[in-house]
């Protein structure tokens, strides 16, 4: 037993991103609400159950298009970064909610509810929603790749995040 959800969790953190579908792209018309998803990578994150640190909003004169989506960074440097090794940076599922995708459904992801697994960003949607992912991160992730192959031809979700008020990349 013990073997197998090791198995499981080491097929999950070794997967290529889990990309292919249309990026989730909210009322900001950036990918991710128009944070920087190279800025991630600087953040210390927090331990599991405690709130991650604020996600670094990008500015509307740095931008990169990839997988359809217009991407807004904080620096040039992050920009550059980001185009380097694109796939390195975006969260998985085309910006979805990650337990969603386990639960088989597309729901936006909320920039600001991220962490990074095994070099690897991941997006919920509420707070309860994060509660529910963190009690079985490894096998959540499994589920959510499992079914992924099954739902990432399917439109990206159109609804906003709940509880968000998404705030368009700077102006400067």
């Amino acid at each position: 037993m013990k073997f197998t959800l090791f198995a499981a969790f080491l097929a999950a953190s070794t997967a290529p991103p889990a990309f292919a579908g249309e990026q989730f792209v909210d009322q900001t018309g950036y990918a991710v609400s128009g944070y920087d998803v190279v800025a991630y990578r600087s953040l210390a994150a927090n331990p599991v159950g405690q709130d991650q640190p604020e996600a670094i909003p990008g500015k509307v004169s740095i931008t990169a298009d990839y997988n359809g989506a217009t991407f807004a960074f904080a620096s040039k440097e992050n920009r550059a970064k980001f185009l380097e090794n694109p796939a390195y940076y975006v969260p998985q599922y085309d910006g979805h909610c990650t337990f969603g995708v386990s639960k088989g459904g597309k729901v936006p992801g909320n920039p600001n509810l991220w962490r990074i697994v095994d070099n690897k960003l991941y997006l919920n949607i509420t707070t309860t929603v994060v509660g529910f992912w963190e009690e079985d991160i490894p096998g959540n992730i499994n589920k959510a790749e499992n079914n992924w192959v099954n739902i990432e031809d399917a439109a990206a979700s159109s609804n906003p995040i709940p509880k968000w008020t998404s705030q368009a990349p700077a102006k400067n």
